[in-house]
């Protein structure tokens, strides 16, 4: 296990790459102490890690949320949502659709005071998803989720995603793929071993979604490479 002081070293090698709660606060540990880690936060921290992910949709957003055509889902819940700018996306390109972010509550809670805009076309509602209900919805946003975790922790979470979901809705997933080699994207590998340095978790070839899907219930699953930093994966119940 790299030491403290080795992830702090990594982090200035690669800021780019850096995708964790880690980033802002390496003595919080890997990101399974998702709650206690928002938690410990202070305002500038939290304000920091959510001004990154906000970045990332305003910049990959749009190419996530047209990767297929979503406007058959009338009702969406961003799982992990943060500061909301994915959920944004989507509301604004399908507006006939009500668009919920469920987060923490530190992270709603900072969202609603520093990310919120005048007539604001989203929702947000406090939850975890791994310890808590998640609420019946036609379609589920899991981005930059998925690549934190062990497969068990996964699948676990999918199959309680698919006991919520509509009959007839689905999950889409957002995450950097690798070629099913693994000897690319190059971009990819990077993130990949910054998860490995980070998390428990680790950066996929499509196929491994393929099966996970599956494995947790879902059919039909489609992959769609966006030439973006971040690729869509969508599957149906």
């Amino acid at each position: 296990m790299p030491t403290k002081m080795a992830r702090r070293d990594y982090n200035k090698l690669l800021p780019g790459f850096v995708t964790s709660q880690t980033q802002i606060n390496p003595a919080l540990g890997k990101r399974q102490q998702r709650g206690r880690g928002h938690a410990a936060l202070s305002e500038e921290e939290m304000l920091k890690f959510m001004g990154l992910m906000n970045s990332t949709w305003v910049i990959d957003g749009h190419d996530i949320v047209t990767a297929f055509d979503l406007s058959s889902f009338k009702t969406v819940i961003d799982l992990g949502g943060c500061s909301g700018a994915l959920a944004r996306e989507l509301a604004k390109e399908y507006p006939s659709s009500t668009v919920t972010v469920l987060d923490l509550p530190a992270v709603v809670q900072t969202a609603q005071r520093h990310f919120a805009q005048q007539d604001d076309t989203i929702c947000f509602q406090e939850g975890d998803f791994f310890e808590g209900e998640i609420p019946p919805a036609d379609l589920y946003i899991l981005a930059r989720i998925i690549h934190d975790w062990k497969e068990d922790k996964n699948l676990k979470l999918l199959k309680k995603i698919h006991t919520a979901c509509h009959p007839g809705g689905g999950v889409l997933i957002a995450e950097a793929l690798l070629f099913e080699n693994r000897r690319g994207p190059t971009m990819v590998q990077m993130f990949s071993l910054n998860m490995l340095v980070q998390t428990e978790g680790k950066e996929h070839p499509p196929s491994h979604y393929t099966r996970l899907l599956t494995d947790a219930g879902f059919r039909d699953v489609q992959v769609c490479r966006t030439g973006k930093s971040y690729d869509a994966i969508l599957a149906l119940k």
